[in-house]
């Protein structure tokens, strides 16, 4: 599902895109790192040299720190993701911006990139709100603490049990173009879709000449 214009004209300062330079993609993966699929994403993304940025939920980091530094020390990027995937339109201003500091603390005892305190302070964090919902209060709140919310120009559904992989995976190679920020999930639930539909993706648009970047 590409995300409509309109959208992206009424919350200009969450992130929908990533640089146009060149012909570049920017793959992004939620709700991991999980030992079923997380790994088999990143041996995917090695055969192709593509870099990614995964949006992490911190109560699977806390259960799988292994995975998530294995994720760091490949190169990748990586995003707050609410430490228990809280839909942010059923829940209080207060509540989300505390599972998010949560997650965040998690991140930071796992990471293997020491962060001097005056870098912290300058670092603009990546967050991902789940399922995309967020009020404004929360996102307004976000922003003050140094997050950048990112967003997507295209969601590939593979969580959708009803849509096939191969619906997945077109739907992704026909909207995608230069600086589309592309969501997969590397979830139990997403599973047999991402299987089918990354690699042929990575294949399709190498062939084509295009990047897979990292959000920086």
């Amino acid at each position: 599902m590409k995300t409509p214009k309109l959208v992206k004209k009424l919350f200009p300062r969450r992130l929908w895109g990533g640089p146009t330079d060149g012909k570049k993609l920017y793959l992004t993966f939620d709700d991991g790192p999980i030992p079923e699929v997380t790994p088999w994403v990143l041996e995917e993304l090695k055969e192709y040299n593509a870099k990614a940025t995964f949006f992490c939920i911190g109560d699977n980091i806390a259960k799988h720190p292994e995975i998530y530094k294995k994720v760091i020390s490949e190169g990748h990027s990586v995003g707050n993701h609410t430490f228990n995937h809280l839909n942010g339109w059923k829940t209080s201003v207060e509540k989300y911006l505390q599972n998010t500091e949560e997650c965040r603390q998690v991140m930071e005892r796992h990471s293997i990139q020491k962060i001097s305190s005056e870098e912290k302070g300058m670092k603009n964090e990546f967050f991902r709100p789940p399922y995309g919902r967020i009020k404004s209060r929360q996102a307004q709140a976000l922003e003050k603490l140094g997050y950048k919310i990112v967003m997507w120009d295209i969601i590939s559904m593979d969580y959708d049990s009803n849509l096939s992989a191969e619906k997945c995976y077109r739907r992704v190679a026909y909207y995608a173009k230069s600086g589309s920020i592309i969501v997969f999930h590397d979830s139990l639930k997403a599973e047999k879709n991402l299987r089918y539909a990354l690699p042929k993706i990575l294949k399709h648009f190498s062939r084509e000449g295009y990047s897979f970047n990292k959000l920086k």
